[in-house]
């Protein structure tokens, strides 16, 4: 899957991408400078493409960019940041993989 269009949607505290007509998302709050990233959705058919690792990349890469700790709130996201070891050093104080 190369053509996967990621985008932000900060209206909705959401990064997301349509597959098929179906919403994937990494849902967020945002709270003094912490991105807790609490939620992470693709449609079952959808599943074993690699759709939600480059969701959750996208928002990994909009924290960096921002200057934003993250706090991986659901399992997806810590496996993620476990396998990636370069996304670690976002991690928020407290926050456990």
């Amino acid at each position: 899957m190369t053509d996967l269009d990621v985008v932000h949607n900060s209206a909705a505290c959401r990064f997301e991408a349509v597959v098929d007509g179906q919403l994937c998302r990494a849902d967020y709050r945002l709270q003094d400078g912490v991105m807790r990233v609490h939620h992470t959705e693709v449609p079952y058919r959808l599943e074993g493409r690699g759709i939600a690792g480059r969701i959750v990349a996208k928002a990994l890469e909009h924290a960096r960019e921002n200057g934003l700790k993250v706090m991986p709130a659901c399992g997806f996201v810590r496996a993620y940041m476990r396998r990636h070891r370069e996304t670690q050093d976002l991690l928020a104080p407290g926050a456990v993989l």
